[in-house]
């Protein structure tokens, strides 16, 4: 499963007391969780299919990897904004827990140290696991003769990209990349004790080789601590340790500071420098230095001790890429069905008839980047507009628009250049679809647009017609292959209209007004969402929600949620990350299940059911349900509304519903538990197998129109 990003610029707002808000919700911490310890409760499934031996080999180790991947994210961005929090509001009291900023971060630390003897389980048993599969990891404390021979050649093969360094009085504590591992070396000459320091970040993390009929996996970080005496030829070196820093990422442009003629790319710019050097929030050792090279790495770098974390698992160990896997040993390949078989040209008179849905990654992407360059062809086209918040590296998408405009359309992209650690790639495209024609503008000052909207205008004669698309995910084709998304293309014409209407206000540096089929943030979604509750709530036993969505945190949602709770209504919520509501809790949330899925693909999309029957009504959008969705960015949500749309997006609840394989159900405490006998239903497969059968064939070719008398005799 990949991960998705943790929000960065946004993250010292998400922890900033809302202006609006009590000083404590009534619920208090009866019904709420904290929010950072319930985003490590999903890092711990995550890593708890690392542990499932129902998981094929290499994919455990992809777990594991990930695993390590989001809690280095987490420090950066979540912890980075606590202890700004600690500093700017040290009064601060959490409106969910009723916990200060020190409480929360003492728990985190002690909840990550709990993980981390977990990890090391998990990792243990994976060595086991490649043992037997034929797969060893190099241990230097037991190393034959043949494995020491190649790893000498390894070594004499990397020595000329290894620098060496000694710290002392004269010669400074150098600055250390965030997450570049590199080793310390405890060195004694005479009767004076330095740290000698080794960077590995031009070097591979391991080398992969084959001895004894097994694949040896060698990794750099202990081959060097094996050879460093070769580095250090006039000290003794007396323990060594590799050691890495994780650097608070929580940096964010000061909008009071801008004058109007400051350009916001050449800002993001200057940004992203900074956050180079942010102050260190996480130390990891990988071994077991002894006292005095614990106090050196103390005295330099000055982390606190809560802060620092000793580590038998390697830092980074996403080498199954590097082996030679047999079938058994990995996820079946799996790619996106090519399942809308329309042609050039056939787009525009589908859509005249039909909504389209498309899945991800169960359906290709291709298909709407086909519409694009049919719309770029098409004379009758006048405009496209469209939000970009994150591209693939290589984007077919913005080629498409790049042609569009070369085509002479009115080409129109709304980058958001903060997307988080994202925003290099976001300014060079910006930068590529500007030289290519295209408009661009950019995100609003207070608020992120993360939306995913796509306005087609046509020019038909007199009339003016729409082709809208409103998704769940970003237009990227890679993590389109990975991340589960709904996308709805629509020629619905009040649905363009209010498209149209978002796109003017965003233009103007406005966000958007409430409209009349799309719901947006910041200003309608919420009071909305709250309106759709109170109408379950008036049918008491009778009413029902279900909500799929990435996470929960907004305080006035969830006590509405509990509101349906106690007056009898059927609350299903499928959230995957974090849930700030404790379901089950007898005269509050009884009533209220709460599941998360975690599998091979992350799931991403956000689904919105209310009520049954012929009543029911179903929205898909753009925004999850914390506090920065729905206060703080632009999103925007569309109903589903013609029988076979509504009928797939169902048969993704539905899917949820039934899963126990892959399913976790949140308990009243806020841990979560698997299905102690599952009867074997998992929804990704599943509903792979519904959305790789679903076709849309192509159209039978447009009959020529009739002429009439007078076309006749003068051609």
């Amino acid at each position: 499963m990949p991960t998705e990003p943790l929000d960065s610029a946004e993250a010292a707002q998400e922890t900033a007391p809302e202006a609006s808000a009590p000083a404590e919700a009534p619920l208090g911490p009866v019904c709420f969780a904290d929010r950072e310890l319930s985003w490590l409760q999903f890092n711990l499934r995550v890593l708890m299919e690392a542990g499932d031996s129902a998981v094929p080999l290499l994919e455990r180790l992809k777990f594991l990897s990930i695993y390590q991947n989001n809690l280095d994210e987490f420090f950066m961005v979540r912890v980075g904004a606590l202890m700004h929090r600690a500093l700017l509001l040290p009064d601060y009291v959490d409106q969910k827990t009723g916990w200060n900023t020190a409480t929360q971060l003492r728990r985190i630390m002690r909840e990550v140290a709990r993980q981390q003897e977990t990890e090391t389980a998990v990792y243990r048993a994976l060595l086991r696991d490649l043992d037997a599969a034929g797969i060893e990891v190099v241990d230097f404390r037991r190393i034959s003769k043949v494995d020491e021979s190649i790893a000498r050649k390894v070594f004499a093969e990397f020595r000329q990209l290894l620098t060496p360094r000694i710290v002392d009085a004269e010669h400074p504590m150098p600055f250390l990349d965030n997450r570049e591992p590199f080793v310390a070396v405890l060195l004694r000459k005479r009767e004076k004790t330095n740290l000698g320091l080794i960077y590995l970040s031009r070097l591979p993390a391991c080398r992969v080789f084959e001895a004894d009929g097994k694949q040896k996996v060698l990794f750099t970080d202990a081959l060097v601590r094996h050879f460093a005496p070769l580095l250090f030829k006039k000290h003794d070196v007396r323990d060594s340790c590799t050691v890495r820093v994780t650097r608070n990422a929580d940096v964010f442009i000061d909008e009071n500071a801008r004058t109007e003629d400051d350009d916001f790319r050449a800002s993001m710019q200057k940004l992203l420098k900074k956050r180079k050097r942010q102050s260190i929030v996480r130390l990891q050792i990988l071994g077991k230095p002894d006292k005095r090279l614990r106090e050196l790495l103390d005295k330099y770098l000055k982390v606190p001790e809560k802060h620092v974390f000793l580590s038998s698992v390697p830092f980074r160990t996403g080498f199954g890429s590097l082996l030679a896997a047999t079938p058994e040993m990995k996820y079946p390949e799996r790619h996106s069905v090519r399942s809308v078989a329309l042609r050039k040209g056939d787009y525009f008179r589908y859509l005249e008839r039909n909504d389209l849905l498309l899945s991800f990654p169960y359906q290709s992407m291709t298909p709407f980047v086909e519409l694009l360059y049919e719309a770029a062809d098409d004379p009758e086209v006048v405009s496209i507009r469209i939000t970009l918040y994150r591209l693939a590296a290589s984007s077919k998408l913005a080629a498409a628009l790049a042609y569009a405009a070369d085509q002479g359309k009115d080409v129109l992209c709304l980058l958001e250049l903060r997307a988080r650690f994202d925003e290099k790639n976001n300014i060079d495209y910006s930068e590529m679809l500007e030289e290519a024609g295209c408009s661009v503008i950019y995100g609003l000052p207070d608020q992120k647009v993360h939306s995913k909207l796509c306005l087609i205008t046509r020019k038909c004669g007199d009339t003016v017609r729409y082709i809208t698309q409103i998704g769940t995910g970003n237009y990227n084709e890679v993590t389109s292959e990975q991340y589960c998304d709904l996308s709805l293309v629509t020629s619905d014409t009040q649905i363009g209209r209010d498209a149209a209407a978002i796109f003017e206000a965003l233009e103007q540096g406005q966000p958007p007004e409430p409209t009349e089929k799309l719901i947006t943030s910041p200003l309608a979604f919420k009071p909305w969402l709250l309106k759709q509750l109170d109408s379950e709530i008036a049918k008491g036993s009778d009413g029902f929600v279900s909500i799929k969505a990435n996470s929960l945190n907004d305080v006035d949602v969830m006590e509405k949620l509990i509101e349906c709770s106690r007056s009898g209504v059927t609350v299903e919520l499928f959230i995957r990350g974090i849930c700030c509501l404790r379901p089950g809790l007898p005269g509050y949330s009884e009533n209220i299940r709460v599941r998360s899925v975690v599998g091979r693909y992350l799931e991403h999309s956000r689904i919105y059911v209310f009520g049954k029957g012929d009543t029911q009504r179903i929205f898909i959008g753009s925004g999850d349900l914390l506090n920065r969705n729905t206060q703080r960015r632009v999103e925007a949500f569309v109903e589903v509304r013609t029988p076979e749309t509504r009928r797939q997006v169902l048969e993704v609840m539905e899917a949820f519903r039934r899963d126990d394989v892959k399913g976790w159900d949140m308990q009243p405490d806020g841990t979560y538990r698997k299905a102690d006998a599952p009867q074997g239903e998992d929804s990704q497969e599943r509903l792979y197998a519904y959305f790789s059968a679903l076709r849309v064939a192509p159209l039978p070719p447009e009959k020529p129109k009739r002429k009439g008398l007078f076309s006749f005799l003068f051609n």
